[in-house]
């Protein structure tokens, strides 16, 4: 077996209170030692060959804790709306995809931002200004909402008399007729199936190979599908019956819809454990590497603050609020047998009203299948939530999975302004967990905010942004240290699913993942990662991107 040593200034092992290391052994995709430049090759042995990477900084690789990946597959391959300005902006845009497209049978579009409407809705009116004669579907930058225009409206099959789903609005006028602005499980449970059902296999098939693609350059080496279906699911199994393994192995957590039925929501769960046993049982007696292990089940409990959909315990500024999309006592059944079938909870919560009924599903498990050291619940996004939950979730061993790239101050005006009051000063409190020593994992929620993880560690560092760079910080006393935030985006996201002991630390028998950056979080100013190079990242000891003046 070939063992390679690699050399370089500075190797950060995936904890914040470990020293640093200068060497990194690799011997059949795994790490063999790491340490001292001496003490690696006394455990390498003479004839261990020896990369010298020099003056670079290297660390384990970036886990994605929470991503999306067809969508961001596919998301690459969409109308990029995201530093659009005015609805003009927007229009023009369509104007020159329809244009450049003439055979195109839809325009796709994503992440619109509600500042670029100036307070108004977005209405198939304004779509139908730049494109008329082809269904116009615009993913929201939330992923929470579409944005469609009348040809959507009639392909999609949404008439004034469609009711709203559970969770979810169809946004009509006075007149009661639909104006093309879906929310939350209204995007889920209509326009997202009308996309999924005009994509092809082939499509798919080429979605998964952008997203993978697009995180290794980025120096992702492993990640967490948060909202598998079943679509989805096929993809990753033709990628593994083809390849025999995918590009890196993955934790996914399996989506469950409010249905109003127990029994639906049950045999929803039941799926998702039939899902996990078959995968189980594909990669029995096989190497974890390159493998797909469903984890849990997603719950959505809420939407989002700029739409105004997040469940918060006390109005918005305008005087709305929004319930739960899950009702209370189905979204408890629903979880007690999950844990039951031993999936992992992986909860939305937004609002603080939403994440206080996230602790009770956790409680209520606890509860009724009794105490379980790898329960491992986990919380995503926590924009605004109190004291009392993040002590409660240190209390409960709730994981706070968190992300830096939604806080970038370009973004921000919408959230800040539906809030309007004490609440919009204290969101995104990482300090506060990080007191109350709750565990951390730090991802990018990709396509929903831009997926490379030097910007997420820059934001996680400084509260500032990468999008409009000369923007004041937000909240600048929350932020991380840079060892911190750079253990939440490795270690912290692997202990989140239970993947430490493969992945997420440099650790002798851990998986041989890691990325080479020319910038040094540790000593160089933030600033420097804001156009750092990736120059290699390595996945199971092989080199899967190298920038060209890597090995």
């Amino acid at each position: 077996m070939t063992t390679t040593i690699y050399r370089a200034d500075t190797v950060f092992t995936g904890r914040a209170g470990n020293p640093l290391a200068e060497a990194v052994a690799v011997r059949d995709g795994r790490v063999l030692a790491v340490g001292s430049a001496d003490e690696v090759a006394a455990a390498a042995g003479a004839e261990a060959s020896i990369v010298d990477l020099g003056n670079v900084f290297v660390a384990p690789g970036f886990v994605e804790s929470h991503t999306h990946m067809l969508m961001l597959g596919q998301a690459v391959e969409k109308v990029q709306l995201r530093d659009c300005e005015s609805v003009a902006e927007i229009q023009s845009r369509l104007r020159a995809a329809r244009d450049a497209n003439p055979e195109a049978r839809q325009i796709l579009g994503i992440s619109w931002r509600f500042e670029a409407l100036a307070g108004a809705d977005p209405t198939a009116a304004m779509l139908d200004e730049a494109v008329v004669d082809v269904p116009v579907v615009l993913d929201a930058n939330d992923l929470h909402s579409a944005w469609v225009n009348s040809a959507a409206l009639d392909a999609i099959g949404i008439t004034d008399e469609t009711p709203d789903p559970i969770g979810g609005e169809i946004r009509r006028d006075a007149q009661g007729k639909a104006t093309g602005f879906l929310l939350e499980t209204a995007a889920m449970q209509h326009a997202w199936p009308y996309i999924e059902e005009s994509a092809t296999e082939a499509d798919r098939d080429r979605y998964l190979q952008n997203a993978f693609r697009a995180y290794i350059e980025t120096g992702v080496t492993t990640a967490t599908e948060m909202a598998l279906n079943e679509a989805d699911l096929a993809a990753f199994e033709r990628m593994l019956d083809r390849d025999g393994r995918l590009p890196f192995a993955m934790t996914a957590h399996v989506i469950l819809q409010p249905s109003g039925a127990p029994g639906t929501d049950r045999a929803q769960v039941e799926r998702a454990a039939e899902w996990r046993d078959r995968l189980a049982a594909r990669c029995e007696g096989q190497d974890s590497a390159g493998t797909l292990r469903i984890a849990g089940v997603k719950f959505i409990l809420d939407g989002v603050i700029d739409a105004c959909t997040a469940a918060m315990r006390a109005p918005y500024a305008n005087g709305s609020n929004a319930e739960p999309i899950w009702p209370r006592e189905d979204a408890i059944a629903a979880a007690v047998a999950a844990d039951s079938l031993g999936l992992q909870l992986a909860i939305h919560a937004i609002g603080d009203a939403a994440s206080e009924l996230a602790l009770e599903l956790v409680e209520a498990c606890e509860r009724e299948n009794g105490p379980r050291a790898d329960r491992r619940p986990r919380i995503e996004h926590l924009e605004s939530v109190t004291s009392e939950t993040i002590h409660n979730m240190a209390r409960l061993g709730i994981t706070a999975s968190m992300q830096p790239v939604h806080c970038d101050p370009a973004i921000m005006d919408n959230w800040l302004a539906m809030l309007g009051d004490e609440r919009a000063e204290r969101g995104f409190p990482w300090h506060e967990f990080r007191n109350a020593g709750v565990h951390m994992a730090l991802g990018t929620d990709a396509p929903t905010a831009p997926h490379e993880a030097p910007h997420n560690l820059f934001i996680a560092m400084t509260a500032r942004s990468v999008l409009e760079r000369d923007r004041r910080a937000y909240a600048p006393e929350r932020v991380f240290t840079p060892a911190d935030a750079l253990e939440a985006m490795t270690y912290g996201g692997a202990w989140a699913t239970r993947a430490e002991e493969e992945v997420g630390a440099l650790v002798p028998g851990a998986l041989a993942n890691f990325v080479v950056l020319d910038a040094n979080p540790l000593a160089d100013a933030p600033e420097a990662l804001l156009d750092t190079k990736v120059r290699l990242t390595v996945v199971e000891g092989e080199v899967r991107h190298s920038a060209g003046d890597g090995v």
